[in-house]
């Protein structure tokens, strides 16, 4: 955003201003500034922990916002002075985007203003002695009150500014803010309430401090899993662009077959995480074209037997470059096996019905039933319905009837609507030698 749209400019003004607004009855009232300026400063600390020379490689980006903190001082203090505790740690947090002084004015704006708004409907609602009462579950209903309106403020200030600043239509602005916002924020919430109860028990603030410790760790430990999950993500993407790229007339089946595998096992009712390396397998089954010479993956005329050879050597090339990617786990299999086929005839080793690893014969259905579907240079798309047919014709043969049923179901209740579609070609052929080259390749 290094050119600020006008209307985006004003709209983070007048949030700026709006802010001021809250902050101004600090200075006339009787502000418990020793609280206000501890919170102050530890949220600071975790907003620069991502800067520290010496931790700050190993914090992921967006561990600054740590909303216990400004909870907290929403259940302590008065609005106004609940509002301030963001400011100065919103001011010099770390920005990768310019400009980086009207970013972080407007998160300053933006962390004040939700939190004001937590503190009011807190207090409203008794939640400031509910805090000190020793009955202490009645604390929760200020308190969960009081997530809300600042869930309520963050989500509306945040689709405000994708609308004028990122030029998001209104309708889709604000869409699924609320919710995405809310478990993350709710679980923030009952840390700051329990930091809010231990500062006016008898123990005091250094008691208070020491559920941050936990709390810090668990935010870790998730953006951590985060990270690492995105670098699998970059990972995989690297390679399916090499592919894409060595061999355009197949881009985008990478990421269909990978749809359909994942189609596949939802219905066989897989765990979320072996449906999500069923994935990673259906994108990367033909990886192992790189290591084929470009000219024969571009040819348009019939492959002759030793270029038919050289190219069904793409599974064990491709299982070679996965071999040391640790988290593929079994979709390795799936890349070295999903040429196999139930009656023995397949390729590289000629596997038979339960031999084949679960997931090659996963991989094997959806990668077929994108080449019958997809328009390439030496082929026409065919009707879903046609493929399917085709499919279930050579089940027990080449595929394993169980996945073949499992597709035409998952199709049959959602449809096929893949997220990436193949680059039309102007060469078409008849039906039996498409069924042949997709087989073969």
């Amino acid at each position: 955003m290094r050119t600020v749209p006008p209307v985006a400019l004003g709209y983070v003004l007048c949030a700026a201003g709006g802010a001021l607004a809250c902050l101004a009855p600090v200075a006339g009232a009787a502000t418990p500034w020793p609280a206000v300026g501890l919170l102050a400063v530890l949220y600071t600390g975790c907003e620069r922990a991502g800067q520290c020379r010496v931790i700050g490689r190993r914090v992921p980006k967006g561990m600054g916002t740590f909303f216990p903190v400004l909870l907290a001082g929403a259940f302590l203090l008065p609005p106004a002075a609940a509002a301030l505790v963001a400011v100065p740690g919103a001011l010099v947090a770390r920005t990768d985007r310019r400009p980086a002084g009207l970013r972080r004015v407007w998160r300053a704006a933006q962390l004040a203003l939700a939190t004001w708004a937590a503190a009011r409907v807190h207090g409203a609602l008794g939640g400031t002695a509910a805090v000190s009462a020793p009955h202490f579950p009645y604390a929760l209903v200020p308190a969960g009150a009081a997530v809300l309106a600042f869930c309520a403020a963050f989500a509306l200030l945040d689709g405000g500014i994708l609308a004028t600043a990122e030029r998001v239509p209104l309708r889709a602005a604000w869409r699924g803010l609320f919710p995405r916002a809310l478990g993350p924020v709710a679980v923030h919430g009952l840390a700051g309430l329990m930091m809010a109860v231990l500062w006016r028990s008898p123990y005091g603030p250094f008691a208070a401090l020491l559920v941050l410790l936990p709390m810090y760790i668990s935010c870790w430990v998730f953006a951590q899993y985060h990270r690492e999950r995105a670098a699998h993500q970059e990972t995989i993407r690297a390679l399916v662009q090499a592919v894409d790229i060595k061999d355009g007339y197949t881009r985008g089946h990478s990421e269909r077959v990978g749809q359909a595998s994942m189609m596949i096992a939802r219905e066989l009712g897989m765990a979320d995480e072996r449906a999500e390396v069923l994935r990673f397998a259906g994108i990367l089954h033909d990886v192992g074209k790189l290591g084929v010479p470009t000219r024969l993956l571009r040819k348009d005329g019939p492959l002759t037997p030793e270029e038919r050879r050289i190219i069904e050597l793409h599974p064990e090339y491709g299982h070679e470059m996965v071999r040391g990617i640790g988290f593929l786990g079994e979709a390795r299999a799936a890349i070295l096996h999903h040429h196999e086929r139930m009656d023995g005839s397949g390729y590289p080793y000629g596997l038979t019905g339960a031999q084949i690893p679960e997931f090659a014969r996963v991989v094997a259905v959806a990668d077929a039933f994108d080449a019958m579907t997809s328009t390439r240079s030496y082929s026409r798309a065919r009707p879903v319905d046609v493929a399917l047919a085709e499919l279930s014709r050579c089940a027990g043969a080449q595929f394993d009837p169980q996945m073949v049923g499992a597709l035409v179901r998952a199709l049959g209740r959602h449809g096929w609507n893949p997220a990436v579609t193949a680059d039309e070609a102007a060469a078409q052929v008849p039906w039996p030698r498409v069924a042949r080259r997709a087989a073969s390749r």
